[in-house]
């Protein structure tokens, strides 16, 4: 085994990206094996949370440890690697650092900065001044297959809602819809109400081909890690309505550079934000999305991981961003 990738899979959309990232290495020419922590309950607070998930990815470690010796071990998340057994390669798209303030990460933001400084190799999702020589590698998001006729004004996507902002995109919609206009509640189940449909966790065709039927995409997130979400969007056709959001959130910039009217500061400016989606969309936005979109294509994300990212794992060379 070339690679152990230690994986929390703590969400559907995690899971995909740990096994996208596997994918990639061993299309690169790598062995790799998963190992990855065994589901847990919902807990009261993230301190607690995150406590369960670690040490369910240390046993995870640990298993596969004692069956085979790899060349090296990527931790996906910070999170999987706060108790590792062995020292490894460290993948995250933020950390407790930035998403866990006061007493939400308190034991877990000193522990954190004591596996980083152990790491061989931090992986991050986007460019992290903190680690000028760590390997950038996004996830992987491509478009998801041919347009469809655009049947649904607006849709969020809410697995996590808190975080997501589902409430405020609520209270948003509920100022800014007009007629039959429908909203589409995606990753969650919910009671249905005038203008406002919840879809539920929808396998990963129909979520993509959801959006491609979808208008506009609107968010309003408390904090965004990376925004895979937003981009899966934008890769599909949509129309990115948000707000500003403390966190890498690479979307963000994308969003301003399409269309600046729909990126509002808070969520006092999102009900004019959808109006303009909706009323009076941008020339082009869907064809000009498409080359800001491609750096996160499983092409270039497949040249990253053979051009850097492997020979990092495996110490052939030294890279640098």
């Amino acid at each position: 085994m070339d690679i152990l990738l230690v994986a929390l899979g703590s969400t559907t959309g995690l899971r995909r990206a740990e096994d996208a990232l596997a994918a990639s290495l061993e299309r690169a020419g790598a062995s790799v094996a998963i190992a990855r922590a065994a589901p847990q309950p919902d807990v009261r607070t993230l301190a607690y949370t995150d406590l369960r998930w670690a040490i369910a990815a240390r046993r995870a470690a640990k298993d596969a440890l004692r069956k085979a010796d790899p060349k090296a071990v990527l931790y996906y998340t910070t999170t999987a690697a706060l108790l590792w057994p062995r020292p490894g390669a460290i993948r995250y798209d933020s950390l407790a650092a930035d998403s866990r303030p006061g007493h939400h990460g308190v034991w877990q933001r000193p522990m954190e900065r004591r596996r980083l400084a152990r790491s061989p190799l931090v992986v991050p999702s986007s460019a992290d001044l903190r680690f000028p020589t760590g390997v950038v590698v996004p996830p992987a998001v491509d478009p998801s297959g041919p347009g469809l006729p655009r049947s649904v004004a607006a849709i969020t996507y809410a697995a996590n809602p808190h975080k997501k902002g589902l409430d405020r995109v609520l209270r948003v919609w509920e100022r800014a819809r007009r007629g039959g206009e429908e909203l589409v509640v995606a990753g969650l189940d919910g009671e249905d109400r005038a203008g406002v449909r919840y879809a539920g966790a929808l396998p990963r065709d129909e979520y993509r081909a959801l959006l491609r039927r979808s208008r506009v995409f609107v968010c309003a997130p408390r904090f965004e890690d990376f925004g895979i979400a937003q981009l899966e969007a934008l890769a599909d056709g949509c129309a990115l309505v948000t707000t500003y959001a403390p966190g890498p959130y690479v979307a963000l910039p994308l969003a301003r550079a399409l269309d600046p009217r729909l990126v509002a500061r808070d969520e006092s400016g999102l009900p004019a934000a959808v109006r303009a989606a909706l009323d009076d969309p941008a020339p082009a936005y869907a064809e000009r999305a498409i080359p800001l979109v491609a750096p996160y294509s499983t092409a270039a994300v497949d040249a990253l991981v053979a051009d850097r990212l492997l020979p990092a794992l495996l110490g052939r060379s030294n890279p640098s961003v």
